[in-house]
């Protein structure tokens, strides 16, 4: 804080006038956070030692003014590393409320498995719950509403192999690993990241490393960890399709148990998805489909051009043959 020369000097809301030096200091506070600064909160002894030593006589005034700029030099030091300390608190706590925005953003769930694991309901499970009209419960795992990327996987737009697009922001990337990275950067306050919306944790029930683009090697199996999986799996089938809950239900619950559980054994012999899932089109077998459609059309037109050349060059012949007949008899 600079000395202001030929100021007003201020002592909480009085003005006293002092002979051809006049400073102003404001002695409320500018935060009602930080009101404990006694330097802010009430006008300081300091200043009133400085009124008096501007009252003393003036054969004393030499040394009393030296020591009244002093005083009041150090006042301004304490004012200024007084701001300083309170803006220094002030960007502290704006970090701090930062920070903890940021964790509690934090989603900790694979949205790599979590899109396993929707492939796999989608394929082998979603096909047959439709075929039998059944409404999945509000409360079930599987329930599209459970899973926390759902909103965001279904604004993924795919032109190309090499093209994919947000359809929150329309930005273009190359591969979806870095829309997915874009989503996690970008649009990260859509995701809903309570208990019991990640699909990754079902993981183990679902046969995820089967449905996984990249999939690990197979290891030993493990009686504790296919125990531990045929519970869960279970559990899901119980949830989603109580038995008690009409013929449908039923029936769908006994699909899924053979479906995804049976398989979740050290036996050999027993594989998942056994009843088989949802019909896709190859996109070769659509290719080549659609060529054959557009080269039949040429095929039969060769063939038709080539039959009624051979037409014509049959009746010539025959027109060549008869001349040479006639000419023959001498």
């Amino acid at each position: 804080m600079p000395l202001i020369w030929a100021a007003r000097f201020r002592s909480c809301g009085s003005v006293t006038q002092l002979p051809k030096l006049q400073l102003s200091y404001n002695c409320t506070t500018t935060s009602s956070n930080h009101s404990e600064n006694k330097y802010l909160r009430s006008p300081p002894i300091i200043l009133q030692k400085v009124l008096e030593a501007w009252r003393m006589p003036r054969r004393e005034g030499g040394r009393s003014r030296s020591a009244a700029y002093l005083v009041l030099f150090a006042s301004c030091l304490l004012a200024v590393a007084a701001a300083s300390h309170q803006e220094f608190h002030e960007a502290a706590g704006s970090r701090t409320l930062l920070m903890s925005h940021e964790h509690t953003n934090q989603v900790h769930c694979s949205r790599e498995r979590s899109r396993a694991a929707w492939k796999a309901i989608d394929e082998y499970l979603m096909p047959f719950v439709e075929k039998e009209k059944y409404e999945l419960p509000s409360k079930c795992r599987l329930h599209p509403d459970n899973d926390m990327f759902r909103e965001q996987e279904q604004h993924k737009i795919h032109f190309d192999i090499n093209e994919w697009r947000c359809g929150f922001c329309k930005k273009a990337f190359r591969a979806e690993k870095f829309l997915d990275q874009h989503f996690h950067n970008r649009h990260n306050n859509l995701v809903d990241n309570s208990q019991g919306r990640c699909l990754a944790d079902l993981c183990g029930a679902l046969h995820c490393d089967l449905m996984l683009e990249f999939k690990k090697p197979k290891s030993k199996c493990s009686a504790t960890a296919a125990a531990r999986n045929r519970h869960l799996c279970e559990s899901l089938a119980d949830s989603c399709f109580p038995i008690n809950q009409g013929q449908s239900a039923s029936r769908l619950h006994e699909f899924f148990l053979r479906q995804f559980c049976d398989a979740h054994t050290c036996k050999n012999g027993s594989k998942p998805f056994p009843k088989g899932g949802r019909k896709q089109t190859n996109r070769f077998y659509l290719a080549l489909c659609a060529l054959t459609i557009v080269l039949l059309p040429l095929f039969y037109l060769i063939v038709f051009l080539h039959q009624r050349e051979m037409k014509k060059g049959g009746q010539n012949l025959r027109r060549i043959s008869k001349v040479v007949q006639k000419k023959k008899p001498s």
